[in-house]
């Protein structure tokens, strides 16, 4: 008898040095079906996911394909059953146009060992047709959108041939209309017979996208349910083990003075072309004035001058009237900027410290941290075991490395370290990239306190859904440009959607109480 499941995963567990990171899981996917992986940071769905693409040999369990055990041991063995997958950070070579990313590794072949270009060119429009997948064959990686690389990802699988299609993590870095186009390829995908699985932590997307929602929490299968029979409140429940608030409760805003301004500034990017051109931005005490974009309009870059990190082409940065942008990043902190960065392993941690140096990086030159050139040692462990407690850091103790921690729990340290300074500028960087529901509303919490607590906050974030939760005023740049600036009741997803492309003419002003 044929099975009604294109593919079963039986029983799964899987083991790592001191986690169990799947515990007898079982997983099935119909064929035509869009089937979403729920889960916080760590419970183990990108494991489970990993198994099946051959990247993980499991402990314990089987997997069958159209009701036949298989086993995969590589990539490749997954690739040639038909799995293909889509991870969250692209696997491909920038320098290289669309088609020769396609194609690398499986190019069709003529007589002699030549490669046959226009077979393949053929074999890709087909699919590009069918799918509505349009791509431009000769342009090169480094010159297309992230969305558009996205889609290259997804031929890539398609082109192998895959009936099944994981995606990891795949709105990631996506504005609003770039996901609804991608959901919309997601849904054409199932009605032309693939298998979709999609892992994410966007609650929305999920309930938009999928027929089918697995929760794992803690290497367990919590439940399958049809996403027509739950809600956003519900998943958020069963992924946490508890009721998570999605949508922040926020005091009136009650902006004071003027702590950060930016009068024309102008910066250049690594290849000295100009970047961030003429922003002019006040961040006043008391208020979150957030920056929405796509990614790779200067955001970037702004940060890096603000922050001290990358020199200031033109223009003024002032704090509370103090000029700094000529101060080096230590002077930056020391006037009371605190730095949330937008990649906590590259610049919020060092990831082969342990969590106790890492809290006292900004603080242990400081009196009450050294004497005579020494670090009082049971002075920092304690003021690090305060903030663990404090921030709800989960580890076994301070002196456990960095890289040991999941994500939430390294975001929570660096938010913990800059905002125990108590700094009266906090510039925040996607604070919740890659975090889970949990994680996520206690990062919002934090904010929102800080805020209320009188501190300026500018926040970077590529989650529209985290500014509106977030901003009292939000400023959208394009191209560098700052193109709008709007109270925060004033704004909608689409209309900043359209604004972050370039597709709306934007309306400067909104300060409150100027």
């Amino acid at each position: 008898m044929k099975s009604q499941f294109l593919l079963e995963m039986q029983g799964i567990s899987k083991g790592f040095p001191g986690v169990q990171a799947n515990k007898d899981i079982n997983f099935n996917l119909r064929r035509g079906e869009v089937h979403a992986l729920l889960g916080e940071n760590g419970a183990g769905k990108t494991t489970l996911m990993k198994i099946l693409f051959g990247l993980y040999k499991p402990d314990a369990g089987e997997i069958m394909l159209n009701g036949n055990q298989i086993e995969i041991s590589s990539p490749e063995e997954a690739i040639r059953k038909g799995i293909g997958m889509v991870h969250q950070h692209f696997m491909l070579i920038p320098p290289f146009t669309v088609l020769e990313n396609i194609i690398l590794g499986a190019e069709p072949r003529k007589s002699l060992g030549r490669l046959d270009k226009r077979k393949a060119v053929e074999k890709i429009n087909k699919l590009s047709q069918q799918l509505g997948l349009k791509v431009d064959l000769g342009a090169k990686i480094e010159n297309v959108t992230v969305g558009m690389q996205q889609r290259v990802e997804i031929l890539k699988a398609l082109y192998r041939e895959a009936e099944i299609l994981i995606l990891d993590e795949p709105t990631s870095v996506l504005t609003p209309q770039e996901a609804d186009e991608l959901g919309g390829i997601l849904r054409e995908l199932a009605a032309s017979g693939k298998g979709i699985v999609f892992i994410t932590h966007k609650l929305k997307e999920v309930m938009k996208f999928a027929d089918r929602i697995t929760v794992i929490r803690g290497g367990k299968v919590v439940d399958t349910v049809n996403s027509s029979e739950t809600n956003m409140e519900k998943l958020a429940e069963m992924m946490v083990g508890r009721k998570v608030f999605l949508q922040m409760e926020k005091a009136p805003v009650k902006p004071g003075k003027v702590i950060l301004e930016t009068k024309d500034l102008e910066v250049l990017d690594n290849r000295n072309l100009q970047t961030v051109k003429d922003v002019n931005l006040q961040v006043r005490a008391g208020e979150i004035l957030a920056i929405a974009g796509v990614d790779g309009n200067g955001q970037s870059e702004l940060i890096e001058a603000l922050t001290g990190l990358r020199p200031v082409a033109n223009g003024q940065i002032l704090i509370e009237g103090e000029e700094i942008k000529y101060a080096d990043p230590r002077s930056i902190l020391e006037s009371g900027v605190g730095h949330i960065p937008e990649d906590r392993q590259k610049r919020g941690l060092i990831l082969d410290f342990s969590i106790q140096e890492n809290i006292i990086l900004e603080l242990y030159r400081t009196p009450g941290f050294c004497h005579k050139g020494f670090i009082k040692t049971d002075k920092c462990r304690g003021y690090a075991e305060e903030l663990i407690e404090e921030f709800d850091i989960r580890t076994p103790g301070p002196g456990i490395f960095a890289s040991s921690l999941s994500g939430g729990n390294q975001q929570k340290v660096v938010i913990a370290r800059e905002i125990r300074r108590e700094p009266k500028l906090l510039i925040v960087a996607q604070p919740t990239r890659g975090l889970d529901v949990g994680a996520i509303e206690f990062v919002h919490k934090q904010l929102i306190r800080q805020r209320d607590l009188g501190k300026a906050i500018l926040l970077f974030s590529l989650e529209l859904d985290e500014i509106l939760s977030l901003a009292d005023r939000i400023a959208v740049i394009y191209e560098g440009e700052i193109v709008a600036i709007l109270p925060r009741e004033e704004a909608t997803e689409e209309e900043l959607g359209l604004m972050m492309t370039g597709g709306l003419s934007g309306r400067k002003g909104g300060v409150v109480n100027e």
